[in-house]
This record gives C-alpha cells, sequence and structure tokens, in this order.
C-alpha cells in the first residue's frame, strides 16, 4: 500500500471498495445527527493544491463551504446538497459532480457515502 500511494503516480487499487481508510473525525456545523468522515489521502500538492483520494461520510445533516474547485465522484451510498440560492443535487453511486470554489450550503447524507475527490 505504502508503495503506491509514493510512486511517481500516486494510486490506491480497488478504490471503490479500499477499507484502509484513517479517522477523520465529526463533519462540523452538524444541524442533525452526527457525520463521521474517514478516508485516504492519495496526493497533496504544493500549497495542499491539488488534493485527491477516498472521503467516506455516515449520515447525517450540516454546513458545508467549498473553498476549491471539487470533483466528486461518488461510488456508493445516497447524498443531497442543497445550495444556499436552492438549488438540489441528490447523488448516489455512479454520481459525479462538480463543486466551484465558494459553493455554500448543506448536505444531508441519507446512506453512508463514498466519494473519490479532487480539490484543485
Amino acid at each position: 500500500m505504502t508503495d503506491t500511494l509514493k510512486s511517481t503516480a500516486p494510486h490506491i487499487h480497488n478504490a471503490t471498495t479500499f477499507d484502509d481508510l484513517v479517522g477523520w473525525g465529526v463533519q462540523s456545523d452538524a444541524i442533525e445527527g452526527q457525520s463521521t468522515s474517514t478516508g485516504r489521502l492519495l496526493f497533496k500538492g504544493p500549497n495542499n493544491e491539488p488534493e485527491t483520494g477516498i472521503w467516506v461520510c455516515t449520515p447525517g445533516r450540516w454546513r458545508l463551504s467549498i473553498p476549491r474547485d471539487e470533483f466528486c465522484h461518488f461510488v456508493s451510498g445516497s447524498a443531497t446538497y442543497r445550495s444556499d440560492d436552492g438549488e438540489v443535487v441528490e447523488v448516489s453511486a455512479g454520481t459525479a459532480v462538480m463543486f466551484k470554489a465558494g459553493w455554500t450550503g448543506e448536505c444531508t447524507v441519507h446512506e453512508t457515502i463514498r466519494n473519490i475527490y479532487m480539490l484543485v
């Protein structure tokens, strides 16, 4: 595992089911429930740009503010993202979303989600 993360092309085999994840804590700004996150960082560049990895989150609802453009490929679970201007994005396995920097709103995780992400 360590060799794949430190190769010239960092990679994780079977990223959709990979289970060597670490605790990332409770989602801040909780509104309902207590979502907890686990994940695995794949790569982080200078000044954390870009950053990519696996993120898994349990059910709950919280406020969300996305600081940089973020591409997300959801590979399991379901959630609803509702922007402050009322736009709703429903995600489930197979959904790919590009959240633009500055997106703000709420996330409600209905069923534990797994997301392969990249922040740029």
